[in-house]
């Protein structure tokens, strides 16, 4: 689930003797799996198959991007099937291990109460539209979004109760009515709110690029909002680079934590 965004961050290990060494990648294949796409809606459905299907994306078992920033890069890979995540920086790392996220770093950089909130963040993020297709998720289309002289249709995801992290956050996803792409996302954020929130941020999927057969996003902009709808644009896109995702994953021991690590939630 999401649940914020405005989290420092750079790129890539922890000391050279703390670094994550890529294993070598495993490539057993999956079987094929069948879907069945009709317990989706159909609007949803189009939109998947805009962005290369969702057997394709099921298909896959890895995905690492990098996200450069002013004071550095930031490097995510993410196991599509665990969830495990690796987030390396020249500073610090933070990883999640069998769903039990860690924070690694020599010195008090980054802060541990924030690592569990911001550890998959991004993942969520980057993986629109598919990740809208786990179970647990519940779709009722809405108003659409009027902006810029374009009407956007929009689909409503909700989660059932515990579901997730954050099983009270909500996401409206819109999509161009003519090439069915995604467009815009909002979103709530609830994690230590203790309730239900009604106030809407909004993203731009501003460019997309084609990776394996599959649309994800290039550039993404964060908008200020004001009555629920997106006004302008907050600050400069954020640009993911050094994209790839693929039927080989890295490995459970690439997610393991290191010596240095700590369990953030003990």
């Amino acid at each position: 689930m999401l649940l914020t965004l405005f989290a420092g961050a750079l790129l890539i290990s922890c000391k050279s003797e703390n670094k994550k060494e890529a294993l070598p990648l495993q490539t057993e294949i999956a079987p094929v799996e069948q879907i069945d796409l009709s317990i989706y809606p159909p609007a949803y459905q189009d939109v998947l198959a805009a962005h290369g299907g969702l057997a394709q994306w099921n298909a896959m078992q890895s995905l690492t991007f990098t996200m450069p920033k002013e004071t550095g890069n930031e490097v995510h890979t993410t196991d599509l099937k665990s969830r495990d995540i690796l987030i390396e920086t020249d500073k610090y790392q933070i990883g999640s291990e069998s769903g039990k996220v860690w924070l690694a770093q020599d010195s008090t950089y980054y802060p541990k109460e924030r690592a569990r909130f911001y550890h998959n963040l991004m993942f969520y993020f980057y993986t629109m539209p598919f990740i809208l297709a786990d179970n647990g998720i519940m779709y009722s289309e809405v108003v659409a979004l009027e902006k810029d002289g374009i009407s956007y249709p929009g689909l409503k995801i909700a989660y059932k109760a515990n579901v997730g992290d954050s099983p009270d956050d909500e996401y409206i996803l819109y999509y161009h009515p003519e090439t069915k792409k995604m467009e815009w996302l909002a979103y709530t954020v609830t994690r230590g709110q203790g309730s239900k929130s009604t106030d809407f941020h909004f993203i731009k999927y501003n460019k997309w690029q084609d990776v394996n057969g599959l649309l994800l996003p290039e550039e993404l902009i964060w908008y200020k909002s004001e009555d629920n709808l997106p006004t302008e644009a907050r600050g400069e896109p954020r640009v993911f680079t050094n994209v790839d995702i693929d039927a080989s994953h890295m490995g459970a021991d690439y997610y393991m934590i290191p010596d240095n690590g700590i369990y953030v939630d003990e």
